[in-house]
């Protein structure tokens, strides 16, 4: 018997979920970073985002085959990542933002690292293959935060005009800013399960104290503090129907294609 069909139904649901969703958030992530390849405006930030958007797409590569183990329904993690509609998928709404200019980026991949890096922190050892893979993925995410908060900084002392653009794309990012924490329908039982060992409001809450060491010595706003969204997972923009187009134009036009 598999670790993932020892898990009792319900909570096995409720594992899928969280892989799911946050694996497509870092696949969302990883493609919409990789639009920057070859365009961004310093050679070596076209090298660190290209690898750090790499890094994202094998960390989704990575829960996605782990979630193939718990679904066990035929799909491999190139079916999951690739086959579906565009409403099918669960990335949160902060990830629907197009790419925008390089201040966008920074700004969206800034909030969204520091959320990922809350939720990781909250992932128990009740399902050990999950616990083992999110080991490796905090050591490497250690370097994208390093990386955003020395652009948030550079950003925000760099002038008028750059401070006035972050300052902008914060704002835009705001009402979408806490999506990354929707509540999963079956949290309670992940964490009696010990695969969660905090709710995803409280890891919320660590994720906006966080960000108040980074912004606020900066004088620079966090995002407005309201609850988690109920429905911060569902509904997608036409930026994100238009990526959809693009990361499953091969998978689409050549039969059997793979990661």
């Amino acid at each position: 018997m598999s670790v993932a069909a020892a898990i009792a139904p319900g909570t096995r649901a409720a594992l899928a979920e969280l892989l799911l969703t946050t694996a497509d958030d870092e696949f969302v992530s990883g493609f919409t970073d990789s639009e920057w390849t070859g365009i961004a405006p310093l050679l070596e930030e076209d090298v660190a985002i290209s690898s750090i958007s790499q890094d994202e797409l094998g960390h989704a590569r990575a829960l996605y085959q782990l979630l193939a183990g718990v679904l066990a329904d035929g799909r491999d993690e190139d079916a999951l990542a690739y086959d579906r509609e565009p409403h099918e998928y669960r990335h949160a709404r902060l990830l629907d933002h197009a790419r925008g200019d390089w201040a966008d980026t920074i700004a969206r991949r800034f909030v969204y690292e520091l959320a990922d890096e809350a939720r990781l922190a909250s992932i128990g050892t009740g399902y050990r293959p999950l616990a083992d893979l999110v080991e490796k993925l905090r050591r490497e995410e250690r370097y994208h935060r390093m990386h955003l908060v020395a652009w948030i900084d550079r950003l925000a002392r760099g002038g008028p005009v750059p401070r006035r653009r972050l300052e902008a794309a914060l704002a835009a990012l705001g009402p979408d800013a806490s999506s990354v924490f929707t509540p999963l329908a079956g949290e309670r039982a992940l964490i009696e399960a010990g695969i969660l060992t905090r709710t995803l409001a409280e890891a919320d809450a660590a994720w906006r104290a966080d960000m108040t060491t980074v912004l606020v010595p900066l004088g620079l706003a966090l995002p407005p503090h309201a609850p988690p969204p109920a429905d911060g997972r569902e509904g997608h923009s036409e930026s994100f129907r238009w990526l959809w187009g693009e990361f499953t134009a091969v998978r689409r036009s050549e039969d059997g294609a793979t990661w």
